[in-house]
C-alpha cells in the first residue's frame, strides 16, 4: 500500500490574508515616502540659495555701498538654474525668494525665501552690517511651500 505524503502549502485565506496586511501597510506607507522624496528635492532648492547667502554676507560685511538695488546682487537668476529650481531673486535687503519647479503638485511654482538676520530677527541693508544667521520657511518672510515639503532645517524662525 502506498501513503500519501501530506501536502504542505498555504491556503487560499492565508494569502488573502498576507496580500491584505501588506496593502495596508503600502497604503500607510507610500503617502510617506513620496513626501520624503518631496522634502528631498526641496533640499536642492534650499541649495540653490547657497551661493546667494554667501555673496550676500559678504557684501553685508565688507561693502561700503550705502545701499543695494534689488535683484543686483549678482547672484540672481530668471531662468532655470537646475531641474527643481525656476529662478533665484533677490530684494535690496538681500532676502532670497527661490521658486521650485518639476517638485510635485503643491509645490511646483512655489516660492522659498531665506532673510539674513542678526541675533534679533531679519536685517535690512546697512553698510559693514553682520549676518549672523539666515532665517528659512517662514509664512511671514514669504514662503509658500508647506512646511511638511520643506528641509527640518528651514522651517520658520
Amino acid at each position: 500500500m502506498i501513503k500519501s505524503s501530506a501536502q504542505k502549502g498555504f491556503t487560499i485565506v492565508e494569502l488573502i490574508v498576507v496580500v491584505a496586511i501588506i496593502g495596508v501597510l503600502a497604503s500607510v506607507a507610500l503617502p510617506q515616502f513620496q513626501n520624503f522624496a518631496k522634502r528631498a528635492k526641496m533640499s536642492e532648492v534650499i541649495l540653490a540659495a547657497t551661493a546667494c547667502r554667501t555673496l550676500i554676507s559678504e557684501v553685508y560685511q565688507l561693502s561700503g555701498q550705502d545701499s543695494v538695488a534689488a535683484g543686483a546682487w549678482g547672484c540672481e537668476s530668471s531662468a532655470s538654474t537646475s531641474k527643481y529650481v525656476a529662478s533665484v531673486e533677490t530684494d535690496a535687503d538681500g532676502k532670497i525668494s527661490v521658486t521650485a519647479q518639476n517638485i510635485g503638485r503643491g509645490i511646483d511654482g512655489y516660492v522659498v525665501t531665506l532673510v539674513p538676520a542678526d541675533s534679533a530677527g531679519a536685517l535690512t541693508y546697512t553698510p559693514y552690517g553682520t549676518v549672523k544667521r539666515w532665517i528659512c520657511g517662514s509664512t511671514v518672510l514669504g514662503t509658500s511651500v508647506p512646511d511638511k515639503y520643506l528641509p527640518a532645517s528651514c522651517r520658520g524662525l
